[in-house]
């Protein structure tokens, strides 16, 4: 086998580990998500202290998200998303058993998985990157169709344990047993950081200076990205949490209906995932990106203004189709230079993940003064505003990025 077959051979089994990656933490995720039900109706919590106890959660992400830029520095991505991969498995595990004795050990748990899995995105969205560059074309955003896909068979898999009465002590141990036996085999192939420029040689490497991972909170470009991603994660984590309430509310529909309506945006934002790459690799992040953007106000504005329910479906579509793009061609810009591509991700992941967070609740206050259908508007707002800064997502100058 020739060098060349043999180099393009071992980015085809990278690509592949990082799939299992980007699945395996969107099923482990949504497992949890599934059973969230019935931990509150075993704790007998409202849905304020319900809210509070899941800011574990959050947390845990937050405090993870910026130091995983140093993580994955010094110990690099495989490394990061094995060892986070257990972690996530141990906080699943104290969740499993420990919402049956009470409140706090199911906070930490909670704390735990969130702090697992935000490493563990910065770092296979890393790595994601190093591949991409390998390949020389667009595949982030398929990375994150296998995420979406993840989370579709863990919350199916979670309905499925629910209508069998199968406890969550056992559904969430199972789960955890699955990530501990897959995801540190399938990573093994994950690429080293360094590979992804293999023709710098290793003196370039260390003539160049690395600023300290927190500098690049000081980088306007990179900012500037992380305003982009905070956008699409606003939209996106929006729709997913108030999109089938407000069809419900804001259309007299029925549950049905409003299950039917986010489905839609769920499916539409997967499918753009899956087979938006040809797009990013004819015409550019910018121009890609400015047009979704432009697509999913276009939707939200329909599903807000519109008379009739199969209009707001439309809407809910579009909304979908729009947002799916933006969060993973940010990760990809953040790390085009790949010297301090896992500080950049962590700042932008960070910048991103705090929209995810932090935008639903805002939009249940403005919904709590008035009308939750009318409070989406600020999603179409953001989007529109984001447009004007998406020139940063350019390639940088020398890199090996085509988009």
């Amino acid at each position: 086998m020739s060098d060349i077959d043999a180099t393009s051979a071992r980015t085809a089994v990278a690509v592949r580990a990082t799939y299992t990656a980007f699945i395996a933490a969107g099923f482990a995720f949504a497992s949890w998500a599934s059973r969230i039900p019935q931990v509150r109706d075993r704790l007998e919590l409202t849905s304020s202290q319900l809210g509070i106890v899941l800011l574990a959660i959050a947390v845990g992400s937050l405090l993870a998200l910026p130091m995983s830029g140093i993580i994955i520095g010094r110990f690099g991505s495989r490394l990061t998303v094995t060892v986070m991969s257990l972690v996530l498995a141990a906080g699943l595990t104290i969740i499993a058993t420990g919402y049956l004795v009470g409140v706090v050990p199911l906070l930490i748990g909670l704390f735990v998985l969130g702090f697992a899995n935000g490493a563990w995105d910065v770092a296979m969205n890393v790595h994601g990157a190093v591949a991409e560059r390998r390949l020389g074309r667009s595949i982030m955003p398929r990375f994150h169709a296998g995420f979406s896909a993840g989370t579709v068979v863990g919350a199916l898999i979670g309905t499925l344990m629910v209508a069998l009465n199968v406890s969550v002590m056992a559904h969430l141990l199972a789960v955890a047993a699955v990530v501990v036996g897959v995801v540190p085999r399938g990573v093994r192939h994950f690429l080293d950081e360094s590979d992804a420029e293999p023709e710098q040689s290793t003196s370039e490497a260390s003539d160049t200076p690395r600023p300290h991972a927190l500098a690049r909170w000081k980088e306007p470009r990179t900012l500037l990205i992380g305003v982009v991603a905070l956008s699409f994660a606003f939209a996106e984590g929006s729709g997913n949490d108030w999109l089938n309430i407000a069809l419900i509310d804001g259309y007299a529909a029925s549950a049905v209906a409003g299950t039917l309506a986010f489905t839609t945006f769920l499916v539409a934002m997967t499918a753009v995932r899956w087979y938006g790459n040809g797009l990013l690799d004819r015409y550019g992040r910018v121009v890609v990106l400015r047009g979704l953007a432009g697509v999913s106000v276009v939707g939200v504005l329909l599903f807000v203004f519109s008379a009739v329910a199969p209009l707001a479906f439309l809407g809910a579509f579009l909304w979908g189709s729009g947002v799916s793009l933006g969060f993973p061609v940010a990760m990809s810009a953040a790390a085009d230079e790949p010297a301090a591509a896992a500080a950049r991700v962590s700042v932008v992941a960070s910048i991103g993940y705090f929209a995810f967070l932090g935008g639903p609740p805002l939009i249940g206050f403005l919904g709590g003064h008035g009308d939750v259908l009318q409070a989406l508007l600020v999603v179409a707002g953001l989007l529109a505003t984001s447009m004007l800064v998406m020139g940063a997502l350019r390639p940088l100058a020398g890199s090996n990025s085509r988009h």
